[in-house]
């Protein structure tokens, strides 16, 4: 069991690890060895998140969720399996965490006077800039 928060948490049957050679150096190691991990979790049909959760990382624009609702983290910084199977978990709790906090609504507000005026002094000033450098026909 994988707890996300105290409400949240997901069966091991919902995470699918495959394990696969691990790109970079590493000595004779890196090329018999199966340490990286691939860790994928089906998020548009997993029956453990809260639907709001489920919209909010469905709607993220994350190279690691596909189209079909599929998240997958690969994990290759450590030496060790179990440790880069430890590190594609916690990754995978971060990003449910992130989604787990609710946005907070953008409150409209509009420009003060003084805000107006500089932004129209500063378009005036760029005007007139503009103007003296403009070359008129005859004056060559």
């Amino acid at each position: 069991m994988l707890e996300i928060t105290p409400q949240i948490r997901i069966a091991e049957s919902e995470l699918q690890e495959r394990f696969i050679r691990a790109p970079g150096p590493g000595g004779q190691n890196v090329n018999k060895v199966e340490t990286a991990v691939q860790l994928s979790f089906d998020i548009a049909s997993s029956p453990s998140l809260p639907e709001a959760v489920r919209a909010r990382l469905l709607l993220r624009n994350d190279r690691r969720i596909d189209q079909a609702g599929v998240v997958r983290i690969e994990a290759h910084r450590h030496r060790t399996r179990e440790r880069n199977r430890a590190d594609a978990r916690e990754r995978l709790v971060a990003l449910i965490r992130e989604a787990t906090a609710r946005p907070r609504p953008r409150i409209a507000t509009r420009p003060t006077k003084g805000s107006q005026r500089r932004r129209l002094e500063a378009k005036r000033k760029r005007g007139r800039d503009k103007q003296l450098r403009r070359v008129r026909p005859g004056e060559d």
